[in-house]
């Protein structure tokens, strides 16, 4: 009875602990004493090849939602972002230059009332995204599902061999007229 009130103990110990960190890791350290998910500064598609168009959103703008986008870090420059259609969000999109080296870069975002809000961007030649086509057979259930085994091949065989005798001695019983 000691050990699950020992282990009750110490999870809800763990959970608490989990909780209470949880809003220090959503917060973005900005000027505006806000914390939580409005301070992240989401990024789509967060892995992208050189030539290809990035989008990022944040609500940490508030009600106004202009703010000032900074990929220069990537080779992209500054960026506008604006007021969307869901409701206190900003959003912004930029090009990665064709020319850009492969690692990972930081964006910034100022809003206009001063706070500021991070994120990443992964730069990689080859985005590994696509499907891979299926190789193999498939294991439908049908011929070989047990696998080549001659015990199992050689039971399998007596048996619809019995089937078959017994299905053509009923029939020869009945075309004679015996009876079943």
């Amino acid at each position: 009875m000691r050990t699950p009130r020992l282990l009750t103990g110490t999870a809800l110990a763990v959970a608490a602990a989990g909780l209470a960190a949880a809003p220090a890791y959503g917060a973005d350290g900005g000027d505006s004493g806000d914390t939580g998910d409005s301070g992240v500064l989401e990024v789509y598609p967060s892995t992208a090849e050189p030539g290809g168009r990035v989008t990022v959103n944040t609500a940490a703008c508030g009600r106004d939602g202009t703010a000032d986008g900074d990929a220069s870090a990537v080779g992209a420059g500054r960026f506008a972002l604006a007021p969307s259609s869901h409701e206190r969000e900003s959003v912004g999109q930029f090009r990665v230059p064709p020319g850009a080296q492969p690692g990972t870069y930081e964006l910034v975002v100022k809003c206009s009332g001063g706070r500021r809000v991070t994120g990443d961007l992964k730069v990689a030649l080859a985005v590994t995204e696509a499907q891979v086509p299926p190789r193999g057979s498939v294991k439908t259930g049908v011929g070989g599902a047990l696998g080549p085994d001659p015990v199992q091949t050689a039971a399998g065989v007596a048996a619809l061999a019995v089937a078959a005798a017994g299905g053509t001695w009923l029939l020869h019983r009945r075309a004679r007229g015996d009876g079943i």
